[in-house]
C-alpha cells in the first residue's frame, strides 16, 4: 500500500448500523474536526425509545455529519430521510454510503448547507427530527425555534442531543418530554409535539 493510500485510509473512520435491515453493516466516515457521531450505546437507547415510531416515518437528520441517525432510521424502515450537512465532503460521504447500501433515491435526500437555513426552506412536516449539532456552538435553541415555527406538527417526535453542562433551553409549551437520558457529557431527550392551545 502506498504512503498516499495509507494516509487516506487513516483519515477514515466508520459507523455501525445496529438494527434493522442493514444491522451490523459498517459504513466509512471521514475524520473531520467537529464530526461527532452518536455513540452506539446512545443510538441503541434512542432507537429503543423510538421502536414503534420509525417504520414508515418521514425523518430529518439535521447536522447529519456521518449520517449515523438517519442511516439507522432507514435501516429500521423509515419511509424517507432528509440529511442536512454543512460540510461538502461529509455530505458526499453520506451520498456514497447511500449508494453502498443500495437505498432507492426516492427514499433519501441529501441537502448541503447551513442546517438552520435549510430547515427554514423545507415545506414538508416530518414525523421525526434528529437535532444533534456540534457541541458548544449555540445551535440547539435556534434550531428549536425554526422547527417550532415551520415544521412541528402534532405528533412529531424531536430528538435533541447536546452537551450536558451549561445549556438551558426555551421549549415550546406544547412540546412534551417523552424520554430522557443524561450522562456526564451528553443530554439526550425526545419530545413529542402536542396540539397547540
Amino acid at each position: 500500500m502506498t504512503r498516499v493510500r495509507k494516509a487516506a485510509k487513516a483519515k477514515m473512520g466508520s459507523i455501525r448500523i445496529i438494527g434493522g435491515q442493514h444491522r451490523g453493516r459498517k459504513l466509512p466516515v471521514l475524520n473531520i474536526d467537529g464530526l461527532r457521531p452518536t455513540t452506539d450505546r446512545m443510538k441503541e437507547t434512542l432507537f429503543n425509545w423510538l421502536m414503534s415510531d420509525v417504520r414508515g416515518a418521514q425523518c430529518i437528520d439535521c447536522f447529519a455529519g456521518a449520517g449515523s441517525l438517519g442511516f439507522e432510521a432507514l435501516s429500521r424502515g423509515a419511509e424517507k430521510v432528509t440529511f442536512i450537512e454543512l460540510n461538502k465532503n461529509a455530505a458526499q460521504q453520506i451520498r456514497s454510503n447511500i449508494s453502498l447500501l443500495g437505498v432507492d433515491a426516492r427514499y433519501v435526500q441529501v441537502k448541503i448547507g447551513d442546517a438552520l437555513k435549510v430547515l427554514s426552506t423545507l415545506d414538508s412536516q416530518p414525523d421525526l427530527i434528529f437535532v444533534d449539532p456540534p457541541f458548544n456552538k449555540a445551535l440547539v435553541q435556534p434550531c428549536i425555534d425554526i422547527i417550532n415555527t415551520t415544521l412541528a406538527k402534532e405528533g412529531c417526535l424531536i430528538y435533541i442531543e447536546h452537551e450536558a453542562q451549561g445549556l438551558t433551553l426555551a421549549l415550546p409549551s406544547n412540546w412534551r418530554l417523552h424520554k430522557e437520558k443524561t450522562t456526564q457529557q451528553v443530554c439526550a431527550r425526545v419530545y413529542c409535539v402536542e396540539k397547540s392551545g
